[in-house]
């Protein structure tokens, strides 16, 4: 029998398994610091929804400012048994600290217009601050007597209901509210549980936000959904310090876990020998990896670094996915299929994907997102005409299925125009903005449209190639820390340097050798090349860059430069 709501799923893992943790929070000392059963979750959900339900009227947004862990879940799933629409993000920081989360709050709280907040007693003043007038009512969970679980009254509720408004990173605009239902999140995860083969027996690791898809669905909902344990981290304490996330994985023997790109890159760049000695990564059976797209150089770094701890390449599973499709598209272990292709350079920037051959040169190497055999429908379709493009032809990623979200909130044009666009004047498509082409039966991701370079010879580049050669180029340059934006037809550059290479190189001679690699490997004249200190190009909260902010801080001259020459 089909299990109708998430709420149906945590009563019936009470029922079945209440004994059994379903989370853990990780302390600053690397000791658990709380746990919390499925029993106990339930009943947590429940006296968390009698209060929900005392003041807000079912259907309403709640909005949740948390810190990462178990009390972040047990509000969300409060808002869910109480019929509330979630509306999950990041607590409120001090501007100074985060002006990139500050900003992406103040959009979400001036879109979702919450009934009701829920936080921490710890948060409460500081979330009052953001409102100009008077805050809607605030619940602190907390407070609330777990004995009033008791008179939790169900709501009513189906598979259609919206469950909750899940912003989207923000990458090329400000965030826009997804409306996902109940329905949505359980086909999306019945695909990762079928592309993965989870079991009972998997155990995880999440130090993903859980206010965004990657860290909510797969780090939360995932393990309530299929029964397993997780350990909570703090993101700022993976930042911090990353081989805690490896520690842990090695001490948990946790099978599944992983991040986008820069993560792994982290690791790598942060990760002494001396703090390799006693790693095992042998449980490690599923390293997923949710970068658009993924780098095949990050893959072959970390599984040469960690390696010697026993974390095998078998173990890679790259993936494919975004906010309006709940999380997953597609991906999963390869299976024995190789990781990447290398392709033609020269003939992926005229729009199509042809395999290296001995008169192919420019090379370029491409990590599979993973097989579009999966239950939602795939295709490359040219964006103006709204065709189907023809084999190995690069075109935009329209996915269609039971996981794609039911709307943007409160914006039917856009919901009319990106999540129900047709083919050939049939079907309802959501238009992922991403360009991309189908090799073998895989989807290969080379970059977002928006991001696009039209060049005057007709060859199209897309910023993350050109972004490799500049950082190569030059070892003072920060990994993951280089953004390529075009403003006004200019190719720009803006790369980061290293800290303690501040004030110690030559900054014409480091512009000089980024113009000349990429003049050399793309055949590309960049009008400018900016150096900045570390952390200047503004990413979101799971680390994807941020090209559209890029472009508009570049335009209005806002970056603080180190060195920079126009040509």
């Amino acid at each position: 029998m089909t299990i109708p709501t998430l709420v149906d799923v945590l009563q019936s893992r009470a029922a079945e398994r209440g004994t059994k943790v379903a989370f853990a929070d990780l302390a600053g000392d690397d000791t658990i610091d709380h746990t919390v059963t499925f029993a106990h979750l339930d009943a947590i959900a429940r006296a968390t929804a009698t209060g929900i339900q005392e003041r807000a009227p079912a259907g309403e947004r709640v909005l949740l400012l948390f810190p990462p862990g178990i009390e972040f879940i047990g509000a969300f799933m409060g808002c869910l048994y109480a019929g509330a629409v979630a509306v999950p993000s990041y607590p409120p920081l001090p501007s100074r600290l985060d002006r990139g989360a500050a900003a992406r709050l103040a959009t979400i709280v001036d879109d979702s217009e919450p009934a009701l907040i829920l936080t921490t007693t710890s948060l409460e003043e500081r979330t009052r601050t953001l409102f100009d007038t008077q805050a809607p009512p605030i619940l602190v969970p907390d407070m609330l007597d777990i004995s009033r679980a008791d008179d939790w009254s169900r709501p009513g509720i189906d598979a259609d209901s919206t469950a909750f408004l899940q912003y989207t990173s923000g990458t090329t605009g400000p965030p826009k509210g997804v409306v996902i239902s109940h329905a949505n999140v359980l086909h999306n995860l019945e695909l990762i549980n079928s592309v993965l083969q989870i079991t009972d027996d998997d155990i995880g690791v999440n130090w993903l936000p859980p206010y965004h898809d990657m860290g909510l669905i797969g780090g939360v909902l995932q393990p309530i959904v299929r029964g397993t344990s997780v350990t909570m981290m703090s993101p700022v304490s993976f930042l911090q310090r990353p081989i805690r996330w490896l520690e842990t994985i090695s001490r948990t023997r946790a099978t599944i876990t992983g991040g986008p790109n820069f993560a792994y890159d982290h690791c790598v760049q942060r990760i002494t020998e001396e703090q390799k000695a006693g790693l095992d990564l042998s449980c490690w059976r599923a390293a997923m990896n949710g970068a658009e797209p993924i780098n095949v150089s990050t893959l072959n770094a970390f599984t040469s670094a960690f390696g010697e701890c026993g974390f095998s390449p078998n173990a890679w599973s790259p993936c494919y996915g975004m906010a309006e499709a709940t999380v997953f598209v597609c991906g999963g272990p390869r299976k024995g299929k190789p990781l990447s292709h290398t392709f033609g350079g020269i003939v992926l920037d005229h729009g199509y994907a042809v395999e290296d051959s001995d008169a192919v040169s420019h090379k370029r190497t491409l990590v599979s997102s993973g097989s579009v055999d999966t239950s939602l429908r795939v295709e490359i379709v040219h964006p103006d005409a709204g065709t189907i493009c023809q084999t190995g032809e690069i075109g935009e990623i329209w996915v269609s299925g039971g996981s794609i979200g039911k709307g943007y909130w409160n914006n039917e044009e856009l919901t009319d125009r990106d999540l129900r666009a047709k083919i050939d004047g049939a079907g309802s498509f959501f238009r992922t903005g991403d360009a991309g082409f189908i090799h073998d039966g895989d989807l290969y991701v080379v970059g977002r449209l928006k991001d696009k370079l039209e060049l005057e010879d007709g060859r199209i580049l897309y910023p993350q190639d050109v972004e490799a050669s500049v950082e190569a180029s030059d070892p003072v340059l920060r990994r993951n820390g280089v953004a390529v934006i075009a403003v006004d037809g200019n190719v720009i550059v803006l790369a980061e340097v290293e800290r303690q290479a501040i004030g110690k190189v030559d900054t014409a001679v480091v512009i000089d050798t980024i113009r000349h690699s990429v003049r050399i490997e793309h055949d590309l004249d960049i009008t400018d090349v900016t150096l900045l200190k570390p952390g200047a190009i503004p990413r979101t909260s799971s680390g994807k860059m941020q090209r559209y902010l890029c472009r508009e801080l570049y335009r209005f001259s806002t970056f603080e430069p180190i060195g920079s020459s126009k040509s």
